[in-house]
């Protein structure tokens, strides 16, 4: 039977004794459709070993648990924290306790360096390096019911327990295949803490719209900003405050009264009335308010006219080769939109930077440079370089 600490001195003693181990495997349960923030339901943790004998569940929701002890454990650089799909985990960490877990290994990046696609499952690995099989029955559970059922707290413990025979493999593909510099450097990009904290101020980037006009952006932005601000102070889902979609009609229309809301085709009854309906008035009046030179700018698109297909294409068979001679998928390496913009004049981008301008960035310029030609023999595609 799984064994569930809920004090703060049975995690303490657990987290000494993590302390004195090479790694800790951890995942975490949560819900997060009702909240803006996560709502942080069970923490899984186990020590090197093969069978559940040091690995725990910790109750988040006991009474009177602190989570101190664990995040003095995320502190100690001595210990790897180890992880598959670690960014909604980092989250909750970094917002519940301020806290960014080093070092830190994740396995889904891990395997997608060492070539088992892109965004691989952990019941994938599981399967492939672990020769086990996971029963996913609990996986869409309510996680804040208590008490836990037997299934629950089995399937929670078999995302960390088997999660250490994963590690010990991919780290050593890692260092076998000399591509630890590879994995440390997108642990850079997911250690961020920037990337974590949304900014109210930014929030109108996140909404999809064709519209480049000034004055439109400018109340989008207001808007944005106060649906941003309300659902983090209420901790409810921003669509439970406004969809994008009634953002949109509100930034078109412009509405001045509780009458001009009144006319909303979109705007559900409870945004027509009280707080909601000032901060919509509120947001829409300081945005037409913004001074033209104060105006959003949204972000440089390519300019598709200058778009080469011809190249686009070379580049797309350029990169299958490089991508099938480092054993990575290609969107790991540039999406579609990457060559697409390449081959329209950029020069910047996630391809251009670290191990990827090495596997495929430099000879993408010397494509379009004219540097190299592209030829077949046999399966493969060879590069030809060119006086």
């Amino acid at each position: 039977m799984p064994q569930t600490l809920t004090t703060t001195e049975a995690l303490a003693e657990y987290c000494a004794r993590a302390a004195t181990a090479p790694y800790v495997t951890v995942d975490t349960e949560f819900l997060r459709e009702r909240t803006y923030f996560a709502q942080l339901c069970l923490v899984q943790l186990a020590l090197p070993g093969t069978d559940d004998s040091d690995a725990v569940l910790v109750d988040p929701l006991a009474e009177g648990l602190s989570l101190d002890p664990l995040y003095d454990l995320f502190r100690n650089t001595d210990v790897v924290k180890v992880f598959h799909a670690a960014r909604q985990d980092l989250e909750i960490f970094h917002v519940d306790g301020d806290v960014m877990p080093t070092p830190l290994f994740d396995t889904q990046v891990a395997a997608m360096v060492c070539g088992f696609g892109e965004q691989v499952g952990y019941e994938t690995l599981v399967r492939k390096i672990a020769k086990a099989s996971l029963d996913k029955s609990s996986r869409f559970t309510d996680w804040s019911r208590r008490p836990l059922s037997e299934a629950q707290k089995n399937y929670a413990l078999a995302d960390v327990t088997h999660l250490r025979q994963i590690y010990e493999y991919l780290s050593g593909e890692l260092a076998k295949t000399g591509r630890t510099a590879w994995m440390e450097e997108e642990l850079r990009t997911l250690t961020n803490r920037d990337g974590y904290v949304v900014d109210p101020e930014e929030a109108w980037r996140r909404v999809k719209t064709r519209t480049n006009s000034g004055k439109f952006l400018a109340v989008l932005k207001e808007l944005a900003k106060f649906r941003e601000d309300t659902a983090q102070t209420r901790n409810v889902p921003r669509n439970r405050i406004m969809k994008d979609d009634v953002l949109l009609e509100m930034a078109s229309t412009k509405p001045r009264s509780v009458q001009d809301l009144g006319k909303s085709r979109l705007l559900q009854r409870e945004g027509r009335k009280g707080d909601l309906a000032d901060g919509i008035l509120g947001a829409v009046q300081r945005g037409l308010d913004m001074k033209p030179e104060d105006y959003p700018k949204p972000a440089h698109a390519p300019d598709k006219t200058a778009l080469n297909p011809a190249l686009a294409d070379l580049l797309r068979v350029l990169l299958k080769a490089k991508a099938e001679d480092a054993g990575v998928a290609q969107k790991l390496i540039a999406s579609s939109a990457d060559l697409d913009n390449i081959a329209c004049g950029g020069r910047d981008g996630m391809w251009s930077k670290g191990w990827r301008n090495e596997v495929f960035g430099k000879d993408a310029m010397r494509l379009c440079e004219g540097k190299i030609a592209l030829s077949a023999k046999g399966q493969r595609v060879k590069i030809v370089t060119l006086d």
